[in-house]
């Protein structure tokens, strides 16, 4: 008989959804990037690479940290150490009007936000003994989208009223008030007898699961087509304000409400796109993810007006909320039962390295087209669409095998 779920430790769990969410959108989507390019005058190339070489040490990091979430048993105590890296760095980044002091801040605290998830993902089992996993990982993301709108709500004012240097220290200090129940009432389970966590076997681990993911045809062109989707993604999710308000004029108030747009379109994404996942299958679903993207991406590489971009933020968020929703129903229905939880590792290394081409994609676009103004911009996003609408014509090829297998 499985014990009752905690639920004081369920709350503290989808709290810190709630908490890192606040990062993940004033920092990373909002105001870093209009702080270099806008406050800086610094070339999008510069936070590029920044966000490219945080999430390039990430991805060596991540099966290292993997291995010893696993291993171990240990999730609390790394959680906190790597929360706690990425508050001080974000803190600081308030304090400097340096620009090569921001950027390695920011390198810091991403570096940090990323890699806590390895071990706050670790927890859901534990956690969630006498409940449903889906049910409790449902609520953190929807807590998440929560901690994403509120973080901003709750910023803006000292925004307005001093800069955006003055987000940096608000969010850091959310951040922490918000992950503090995690790190207070959300317990490592008994700790096995430890083996001690080697370095190489880890990366060995990672190497034989890719080979064995070859053998796989379906699932290996399939992750593969999601990485090219998230290139898009993480790339729109990192610049979409800078785009909005070089390209479109947006104020820093309708940049918000855009985003804001955009993140209750990924709300109720997520929810539709369960159901029809759920009823329509995996294929449907994933082909109007898919149309989201495309869709979004042309209009915002054609919009002149602001009317006309004001219809991205929503259908981007329905394709933003979808995309996850329905990728990892795909890995599950394609993995053999047995090798799912070593597929999802790959899964997830994928979208780590999408985080790291796509930024610098678009960093070296506008790099390159520097003196055509705007122009390079809609360039920009016009690569990315290139990208999504590569991955469609995969994708058919990838349904069509799967119909005659």
């Amino acid at each position: 008989m499985n014990p009752p779920p905690n639920r004081l430790a369920i709350f503290s769990w989808g709290l810190y959804d709630f908490a890192n969410t606040i990062f993940s959108m004033n920092v990373i989507s909002l105001y870093f990037a209009l702080w270099v390019t806008v406050d800086h005058d610094g070339q999008d190339i510069l936070y590029s690479t920044a966000l490219s070489l945080s999430m390039l040490a990430v991805a060596l990091s991540v099966p290292v940290f993997g291995t010893l979430s696993d291993t171990t048993g240990k999730r609390r105590v790394p959680l906190i150490g790597l929360t706690l890296l990425c508050v001080f760095a974000t803190g600081l980044i308030g304090t400097t009007d340096h620009l090569l002091t921001g950027l390695i801040l920011f390198m810091v605290a991403n570096y940090g936000y990323q890699s806590a998830l390895v071990f706050y993902n670790g927890m859901l089992p534990s956690i969630s003994r006498g409940s449903h996993v889906g049910l409790v990982s449902g609520y953190g993301v929807a807590l998440g989208y929560l901690g994403s709108i509120a973080g901003m709500l709750m910023v803006q004012p000292f925004v307005e009223e001093s800069g955006r240097s003055a987000t940096f220290l608000p969010t850091a200090t959310l951040v922490l008030v918000f992950a503090l129940p995690c790190f207070l009432f959300v317990k490592d389970p008994e700790i096995r007898t430890a083996s001690s966590v080697r370095v190489k076997e880890a990366f060995k681990t990672l190497k034989e699961t890719f080979l064995r993911a070859r053998q796989y045809h379906s699932l290996f062109r399939f992750i593969l087509i999601h990485f090219l989707v998230l290139d898009a993604v993480n790339t729109i999710i990192a610049f979409m304000s800078v785009y909005a308000s070089k390209v479109i004029g947006f104020s820093g108030g309708q940049i918000m409400k855009f985003l804001i747009s955009s993140t209750v379109g990924a709300m109720v994404g997520s929810l539709i796109i369960g159901i029809l996942v759920k009823h329509k299958g995996v294929i449907w679903s994933y082909w109007l993810v898919l149309g989201a993207w495309i869709t979004s991406l042309f209009l915002a590489a054609v919009s002149q007006s602001e009317t006309l971009f004001w219809m991205v933020g929503p259908i981007a968020g329905v394709g933003m909320g979808g995309v996850w929703v329905v990728s990892r129903a795909f890995i599950i229905e394609l993995s053999p039962p047995e090798k799912v939880g070593e597929f999802f590792g790959l899964y997830g290394f994928a979208g780590k390295a999408a985080s790291i081409l796509g930024p610098m994609l678009w960093g070296a676009v506008v790099w390159a087209l520097n003196s055509t103004g705007t122009f390079k911009y809609r360039v920009a996003v016009m690569v990315l669409l290139g990208i999504v609408v590569v991955a469609a014509f995969l994708f058919r090829d990838l349904t069509r095998q799967m119909r005659h297998q």
